[in-house]
């Protein structure tokens, strides 16, 4: 039988910096939040130097801003367990999240779960994540500056990541498996414009990233047509195959839309009452640090003010 608890006013489940920021709001709110959180680790805890937080004006390592946000939330109180949220059902005006043969009730959830970015699973991939292998040029591009580059990807994503990269690096490759992009008309256009730095290997994908133990110094790519296989020396590999939010077990409780981010609306409320969601998992546009936080600051706020209303009207 899943363990009884007592019923939560917040149970956030996340770990990253939307989670963490939702926390210290809540906490700070005397409402005692729970977080569930992984444990594996966010996206900005896979990520070396953040350059663009607000307040750090040398930078901060990825891990330690998120590490710090923790600590900060349970300074005012907030609870965290470690589990992964494997059912989440509603029983009248209380939500019920399963982790393992475990249960945790709650008058409001904050779905703050994030999205994962799509791998390649290919050799060196793992290894030199964060050390030259990124899924966010917009987070990275300046630690390139007159550097080789490679982006992986056809769609717009990946026009995106080229962009940002061309304004710091001295080359960039663009890398499709197909003979045509599948991003928009102006997304392609803009790239055909940039000759003077950007290349694009057509029928061509990625076998291994290569390294000398510390840092990314290379990529083996495959030639689909011919299957003949070549090295490419560069400093950087950018992944722009799409992100898939981690929202699956939500499905049947929230709306979510057809790639699987979390339905909201500005407020950050899903279209059941008492639901919140923020960060990656409700965000398929900007996926950065500080707008995770702010959305996460967001959710609490309405948490606290939904949880003033059952109070209001004797339905807590």
């Amino acid at each position: 039988m899943p363990k009884k608890e007592q019923t939560h006013d917040v149970i956030i489940i996340g770990g990253g910096i939307a989670a963490h920021t939702a926390a210290l709001y809540t906490a700070r709110a005397n409402l005692a939040p729970l977080v569930i959180s992984s444990i594996e680790p966010d996206q900005l805890s896979m990520t070396t130097t953040v350059e663009n937080y607000p307040g750090f004006p040398q930078g901060v390592q990825g891990p330690d801003l998120v590490n710090n946000c923790k600590k900060q939330a349970e300074r005012f109180g907030a609870t965290y367990i470690q589990g992964i949220a494997d059912s989440f059902t509603k029983q009248k005006n209380i939500f019920v999240v399963g982790v393992g043969k475990a249960s945790y009730s709650a008058r409001t959830v904050i779905i703050s779960t994030g999205a994962s970015a799509r791998r390649l699973s290919i050799p060196g991939e793992n290894t030199y994540f964060g050390r030259g292998v990124s899924t966010c040029a917009v987070c990275d591009a300046a630690l390139y500056r007159d550097a080789t580059v490679v982006v992986i990807g056809g769609g717009d994503s990946a026009m995106e990541e080229s962009l940002a990269l061309y304004k710091f690096a001295k080359k960039v490759a663009i890398i499709h498996r197909r003979n045509a992009f599948r991003a928009s008309k102006i997304m392609q256009d803009r790239i055909f414009k940039l000759k003077d730095k950007i290349t694009v290997l057509w029928d061509s994908e990625p076998v291994e990233v290569l390294g000398n133990g510390k840092m990314v110094t290379g990529i083996k790519i495959k030639n689909v047509n011919t299957q003949k296989i070549t090295e490419l020396k560069c400093d950087g590999v950018f992944l722009a195959i799409g992100h898939v939010p981690n929202t699956a077990v939500f499905k049947n409780v929230v709306p979510l839309d057809a790639q699987g981010y979390v339905i909201t609306d500005r407020f950050t409320k899903t279209t059941t009452p008492g639901i919140f969601a923020a960060g990656d998992c409700q965000d398929p546009v900007f996926r950065q640090a500080v707008t995770s936080a702010g959305t996460g600051c967001m959710a609490a706020i309405q948490a606290e003010k939904y949880l003033e209303h059952l109070k209001a009207s004797n339905t807590y």
